[in-house]
């Protein structure tokens, strides 16, 4: 009879253990983004102060460029250099080849669907969006169009007439696997 509750009480702490684990992996990436966030949020006040490039924390190979502002969806997120899936991993990041925020030209910020961009879901034609660049200046988008597009067929217009804003991110948004062809792509137009 000890055996035997022995066995259950190791089961049970296996299972636990197990549950813990579990818990512990799908909060990692939310606590990651977050904390991301913050020394973000840290090395934007230094970057709008005058230091160039102000790396986020030591080992950080990109930096602030943008702030992107969401207010109906209560978002405001700090943009990074760069498209990697290691930047992409810290915060939305900003396309090299693409404008900079508030020039003419379309300017291409690229996010997780499950992190900083799964608020582009709930997003509507009509919305504004801002974009602080380094300098200061505020500029206001408004969205005009939303899209899926298939990755492997199309490719973003980066010379555009007007100061245009893109952001984009994998879709579908509840999709277990992650690395599809897909894209939700939200087009904005600047109004100020």
């Amino acid at each position: 009879m000890r055996a035997v509750a022995k066995l259950r009480i190791l089961v049970v702490a296996a299972l636990l253990a197990l549950g813990f684990w579990n818990l512990g992996q799908g909060a990692y990436i939310p606590a990651k983004a977050w904390l991301a966030q913050e020394l973000m949020q840290r090395a934007w006040l230094r970057v709008t102060a005058g230091e160039d490039r102000a790396a986020p924390w030591p080992w950080a190979d990109t930096w602030p460029v943008a702030r992107l502002i969401a207010e109906r969806r209560d978002v405001d997120l700090i943009v990074l250099a760069g498209g990697s899936g290691r930047t992409l991993a810290f915060g939305p990041g900003h396309l090299g080849a693409s404008a900079m925020p508030g020039e003419i030209g379309n300017t291409v910020i690229a996010g997780h669907r499950d992190t900083h961009f799964a608020f582009l879901r709930n997003v509507e034609v009509g919305e504004l969006l801002g974009v602080e660049s380094i300098t200061g200046e505020r500029h206001v988008y408004r969205i005009v169009g939303t899209d899926v597009v298939d990755s492997r067929r199309g490719s973003l217009v980066l010379d555009t007439d007007a100061p245009t804003l893109t952001l984009v991110t994998c879709y579908p948004f509840d999709a277990i696997e992650s690395g599809g062809p897909l894209r939700y792509v939200v087009t904005a137009s600047r109004i100020l």
